[in-house]
């Protein structure tokens, strides 16, 4: 047991030395947060290293568990596992970061969207649907910090994913939630429950 959260503690700090190189001083863009993304589908495929024995499911009633595997530092970049329940969909939002999501087991389809209005009145935004990926195990989404998707697992299996991002998601206090009926978005509760 401990050999394998050694080697799961060794090769999530290995992929945030190797991402902070890919990062290195500039900004990040798309190239780089797919070479990253790569990465990551590369540790997510490691299944032995992220058993439902070092990371429970829900219990039932609750419909997710979000376990912070490791970070750089308080305020950097941080890995995490999400465990899903059948059921489980998001708004659609943004992180203000980027993000990078890949399946260990079981498919999470993330829907991603366009803004389509120029973000000059608060609080009022119009999006356009442009794609739904059914992320599965083998697959990454890499989204820039502005990108805008939500998430849905359907079925009726249990999913795990890995999700790391360039900063904690407690931190990321300007994220917004959109209302694609309504042409609206607020701005996310940070209340993220993270176990570890």
């Amino acid at each position: 047991m401990s050999d394998i959260k050694d080697v799961r503690e060794q090769l999530a700090n290995t992929l945030i030395a190797e991402t902070q190189a890919i990062c290195g001083e500039g900004e990040i863009d798309r190239e780089k947060l797919q070479a990253i993304s790569k990465k990551l589908e590369a540790l997510a495929a490691r299944k032995e290293i992220w058993s439902a024995e070092d990371f429970p499911d829900p219990p039932p009633g609750e419909v997710q568990h979000r376990y912070r595997v490791a970070n750089a530092d308080d305020n950097g970049i941080t890995l995490y596992m999400n465990i899903l329940r059948p059921g489980k969909k998001t708004s659609p939002h943004n992180h203000t970061t980027w993000a990078c999501v890949a399946a260990v087991d079981g498919i999470e389809h993330n829907v991603l969207y366009s803004r389509t209005d120029d973000g000059s009145v608060d609080g009022k935004a119009s999006l356009e649907k442009q794609e739904t990926i059914p992320l599965a195990p083998g697959g990454s989404v890499a989204l820039m910090p502005d990108d805008v998707h939500h998430i849905e697992v359907r079925g009726d299996d249990v999913i795990r994913h890995l999700h790391f991002y360039g900063r904690p998601l407690e931190t990321l206090s300007e994220r917004k939630a959109f209302d694609i009926d309504d042409g609206t978005y607020k701005i996310m509760d940070i209340g993220v429950k993270t176990i570890g």
